[in-house]
């Protein structure tokens, strides 16, 4: 049977992990103060909902780089996390959780080409330190 509960920890972790608005944090606190699921499997679903969504923005900017001359897509409103990501490389995804500048730098970074595993290793690591950080503190 399909755990409904679960299931929308994910698709709220990888939606708040998009280019559209959204939150994981107050459903994954909330479960994890109900103690109905092990706080590793909580982790494990955020973390791979939120990476995913992450992910999802990466393929978004490799295919705009791949559809779109730099005259059809407005690269001054993403100028900042191309500057960024072309500085400090991948390792600059580790700040991918954060918000605002997040989801723009998984954007930038498929814009840039970087290479998808290193990527996906880089903005996974962030996610789940975050999610770890919070439920700490449960």
């Amino acid at each position: 049977m399909i755990d409904l509960t679960l299931w929308g920890l994910f698709s709220g972790s990888f939606l708040a992990s998009t280019l559209l608005p959204g939150g994981s944090e107050a459903l994954l606190l909330l479960l994890a103060n109900q103690n109905s699921y092990p706080l590793a499997l909580l982790w494990g679903i955020a973390t791979a909902g939120n990476t995913l969504g992450g992910m999802s923005s990466w393929l978004l900017g490799w295919l705009i780089k791949r559809q779109l001359s730099n005259r059809q897509f407005d690269l001054e409103k993403h100028q900042p996390a191309l500057q960024r990501l072309q500085r400090y490389g991948s390792p600059v995804l580790l700040l991918s959780w954060l918000p605002i500048i997040g989801d723009p730098l998984c954007l930038a970074a498929g814009w840039l080409g970087t290479r998808p595993l290193s990527t996906f290793i880089f903005i996974m690591t962030g996610k789940g330190l975050r999610y770890a950080a919070l439920l700490a503190f449960v």
